[in-house]
């Protein structure tokens, strides 16, 4: 995620603080491989130029140029209208007083709106309300079993009716549904088109103004940069969006889109999809993003996936496993099983300060299944024991896990290892394993 535009604009603050002092000539020249970089990242030539011209009124002042650091004072300053331009603060969905809370998703084809309303769901679920999706894109045959397909994966109700011809009827006939089963928030999933059409608006216009939907989000592809921008601008402007999710924000390296449509809509963004598993939906908060952007990592979000693996309970046991130091490969599996449902490795690292700068850093995934299989094919006490597991039992392991002898002994010294590490936090005084921790 914003890979390219983090790397030049890196290589540009990098310049600035290694001067001690600060000409408004070396701001100009900053600013223009600014503006450059922000335009090869595809963002919209408008928004560029406004950001730039903010960025030179409050860096080419005195206070900044007499600073200790000004080129510190130039990346706060730039980090603060990045802030600024992504929409200063998050913003949630409004919930209604009297459910349900409607939401109806808006988008063309191969946004990812399907997928996306049953992420939508998916959170509504985590946070203890009772969702219900409704299949009323009934432009696209596959549309209605994949919901249903992806409803079933979060135990989630979905409404659909192969009967019923219009969508209108059938949104309408939703909400009554919803209203009889308890149901709190209603997840319209809309009829797309590969293009804006007047055919397109036109119902969506009137499923609007039928069911009066609490929010209208538009799902947008953000790797699709400038024309993403322009499907917001438009159907903000033909039907009234309330707010944007964009997705497969983890395969573009660009952000033109996530830095232009805020700006040009006035609409915030919502959430980000960053993966196609159906729990890779997050919230957008723009100072996050922007600290991204600059190379800072983004560490509370790296604490919130992780506390929401780690819960309380678990770090207790986990904390008596290492003050009693009967910490077993059983613990270790658990660990690491944790650890893959956070998601992505590199996903997570790339949150950490640093991480971001360490080249051709390769993370193989594989080897999170290569170790459970390892594990999976020991015998009970030899997780608990480590020393048992001679020669024999190595070549055993090692051919019931599909691996190598030396594969097996990699693990067991990663193992001891990990073991003389909790040892030393065991010596800390008032040593408590925090929640989010891995081990």
């Amino acid at each position: 995620m914003f890979e390219s535009l983090n790397e030049k604009l890196e290589s540009i603050f990098k310049k600035l603080k290694g001067k001690g002092l600060l000409k408004e000539e070396d701001i100009e020249v900053a600013l223009k491989e600014i503006r450059l970089a922000l335009l090869e990242a595809d963002v919209n030539f408008k928004v560029v130029k406004d950001f730039v011209q903010k960025i030179k009124e409050k860096a080419t002042g005195k206070e900044v140029l007499e600073s200790l650091t000004p080129g510190q004072q130039v990346i706060k300053i730039v980090n603060e209208e990045l802030c600024e331009l992504l929409g200063k603060t998050s913003s949630r969905i409004h919930l209604s007083p009297n459910p349900p809370t409607i939401i109806m998703m808006v988008g063309l084809h191969g946004s990812g709106k399907t997928t996306t309303a049953a992420k939508l769901a998916r959170v509504f679920k985590k946070e203890g309300r009772r969702p219900m999706l409704v299949a009323a894109d009934l432009q696209r045959p596959a549309a209605i079993d994949q919901l249903v397909t992806l409803g079933s994966q979060i135990d989630v109700p979905v409404y659909f009716s192969k009967d019923v011809k219009d969508p209108l009827t059938l949104c309408t006939e939703s909400v009554k549904k919803s209203r009889i089963e308890a149901r709190d928030v209603l997840i319209l999933d809309t009829a797309g088109r590969l293009h804006i059409d007047d055919t397109l608006m036109t119902e969506l216009k009137k499923i609007k103004e039928s069911v009066l939907p609490k929010e209208v989000l538009l799902v947008a592809d953000a790797m699709t940069g400038q024309d993403a921008v322009n499907i917001a601008k438009n159907f903000e402007e033909q039907i009234g969006i309330d707010g944007i999710i964009l997705t497969k924000m983890d395969g573009d390296a660009r952000g033109g889109a996530a830095l232009s449509i805020v700006a040009i809509t006035r609409k915030p963004i919502k959430f980000i999809g960053v993966g196609e598993k159906i729990e890779m939906l997050e919230p957008f908060y723009p100072e996050r993003i922007a600290s991204r952007i600059l190379g800072m990592g983004d560490v509370l979000s790296f604490i919130e996936k992780a506390q929401k693996s780690f819960d309380q309970k678990e770090a207790e046991k986990l904390q008596k496993a290492i003050m009693d130091e009967t910490f077993t490969f059983d613990d270790l599996k658990d660990q690491l099983l944790k650890m893959r449902n956070m998601g992505p490795l590199e996903n997570m690292l790339n949150m950490i300060p640093g991480f971001n700068k360490i080249k051709n850093l390769n993370i193989d995934e594989r080897e999170f299944v290569k170790v459970e299989a390892i594990i999976n094919s020991m015998t009970g006490k030899e997780r608990k024991d480590h020393n048992i597991i001679n020669g024999s039992r190595r070549k055993r392991i090692a051919s019931g896990s599909g691996t190598t002898a030396a594969d097996v002994n990699r693990v067991i010294k990663q193992y001891i290892e990990i073991k003389k590490m909790l040892k030393m936090f065991k010596g800390k005084k008032g040593f408590k394993l925090p929640k989010f921790l891995p081990f």
